[in-house]
C-alpha cells in the first residue's frame, strides 16, 4: 500500500524538538533508524511511538516508521510541549572561573559536564550554571546564553563566554575568522610517524553513524577542517600530542586523528576504548584497563585559549592545568615506557 502523507502546519500547540537535514549522499534509511543515529540517548521504542503519534515529519509531511530518508530530506520531530532545553533553569553549579570582566568570562570546564542542555541532558550543564551566576547573558543564534563556541562533554578545558551582545558578536566574528588561538593536549593510540604535521580533510556527519563525524578528504561532503599537531612525548604504544585548531568543527581532533589511524586514547565513540597497539600479554591488557579506569573518557584537554578582548582589543591568553585523570594516565604511560625493558 502506498503511504499516505498528511501535510500539516506546526501551530502554537506543537513545538519543534529536533530538526535534521539529511546529507548529500545519504543512502535510503528508515526514518526510525535515521533518528536513532541522530538523537543521542534516544530509544528505538520512544522514536517509534513518536512516529506512530504523527510527531515525525519529513519535508513537512507526517510519515510512518518505514519511510526511507534520502539526500536533503528535512526530518523534524514535533511535540505538544516546548523542548526541555528551551526551559532553562538556573542551577547553583560550581564553576571554575579563571577570568571575568565586564564583557567576558573564561571557564575551565570539567570533563563530564555538558556545555548546553540537549536531548538526555536537561540539567547540570554549563549553561544552567552560567545563568545562575550571571544575569542577562546574551543569547546566540541557537538561543543559548553566552555561548560563542563549545567543547564536548568528555573534553576538559577552556571556554570563553560572552556577557554582552557586543562581546558575543565580536567573539563570534573572531572564531569565524579563525583569529582565536586554541591549543589542545591529546593522548592518541600508536606512534605518530611525523614529529609535527597538519591534518586537512573536510569533516561532516558520518553517512553510516550520525553520532560520529567522518573525514571526507576529497571535499565532496562536510566542511573544511585543518588541525596542526606536534608530538610532545612518545610512550611505546601511545603518543602525547599538542593540537592547534585552525578551524573548529564538531569532534575535529577526534575525527582527524581517527582518520590518521591514531584514535584518541579511550575515545569510545571513535574506537579508542580498546587496545589498538601493543602486545598480547595479559599483563599489558591489565595495564591498559587500569589506564582506562583512571581516565574514563577520551584523552583530550583544551589547554590554552587566546583571543582579542572585544572592548580593549588587548590580546588575552589563558592556560589551564591538565586535569588529574589525564595527568595520572600520562604519568602511568611514562612510567610503563621507562620500565618496559626491565620486564
Amino acid at each position: 500500500m502506498k503511504e499516505q502523507d498528511e501535510h500539516i502546519s506546526v501551530d502554537d500547540e506543537l513545538y519543534e524538538h529536533h530538526k535534521f537535514v539529511a546529507s548529500e549522499g545519504q543512502e535510503p534509511l528508515r526514518v526510525d533508524k535515521f533518528l536513532m543515529n541522530f538523537i543521542e540517548n534516544a530509544t528505538r521504542n520512544k522514536i517509534q511511538q513518536a512516529v506512530k503519534a504523527g510527531n515525525v515529519l519529513v519535508n513537512d509531511a507526517v510519515v510512518k516508521s518505514n519511510y526511507k530518508v534520502k539526500s536533503n530530506d528535512v526530518v523534524r520531530v514535533v511535540l505538544a510541549h516546548p523542548p526541555h532545553e528551551n526551559l532553562l533553569v538556573a542551577e547553583d553549579i560550581p564553576l571554575d572561573i579563571i577570568h571575568e570582566d565586564e564583557s567576558v568570562i573564561v571557564v575551565n570546564k570539567a570533563a563530564g559536564m555538558v556545555v548546553h542542555p540537549g536531548h538526555g541532558n536537561y540539567s547540570g550543564t554549563l549553561v544552567n550554571g552560567l545563568i545562575h551566576h550571571f544575569e542577562n547573558l546574551p543569547k546566540n543564534t541557537s538561543d543559548r546564553p553566552g555561548l560563542v563556541h563549545r567543547i564536548d562533554k568528555d573534553t576538559s578545558g577552556l571556554l570563553v563566554v560572552a556577557k554582552t551582545e557586543f562581546a558575543m558578536a565580536n567573539l563570534a566574528s573572531q572564531f569565524f575568522n579563525r583569529t582565536t588561538e586554541r591549543l589542545y593536549l591529546a593522548l592518541v593510540w600508536g606512534s605518530v610517524e611525523e614529529d609535527e604535521g597538519t591534518i586537512t580533510g573536510n569533516i561532516g556527519r558520518s553517512l553510516k553513524n550520525r553520532l560520529q563525524m567522518d573525514v571526507f578528504p576529497n571535499g565532496e561532503f562536510g566542511k573544511h577542517a585543518v588541525t596542526h599537531y606536534k608530538v610532545l612525548e612518545r610512550f611505546s604504544y601511545v603518543t602525547l600530542v599538542e593540537c592547534k585548531l585552525e578551524t573548529g568543527r564538531t569532534h575535529q581532533i577526534r575525527a582527524h586523528f581517527k582518520y590518521l589511524g591514531h584514535p584518541l586514547f579511550n575515545d569510545e565513540r571513535y574506537g579508542g576504548d580498546r587496545i589498538r597497539k601493543g602486545t598480547t600479554y595479559t599483563k599489558y591488557k591489565q595495564f591498559v584497563d587500569n589506564c582506562f579506569k583512571i581516565l574514563p573518557r577520551q584523552a583530550l584537554h583544551a589547554k590554552t585559549l587566546g583571543f582579542e578582548h572585544p572592548d580593549s582589543k588587548e590580546k588575552l591568553f589563558f592556560n589551564s592545568e591538565v586535569p588529574d585523570d589525564m595527568r595520572l594516565c600520562i604519568e602511568k604511560w611514562r612510567n610503563y615506557t621507562a620500565h618496559q625493558h626491565d620486564e
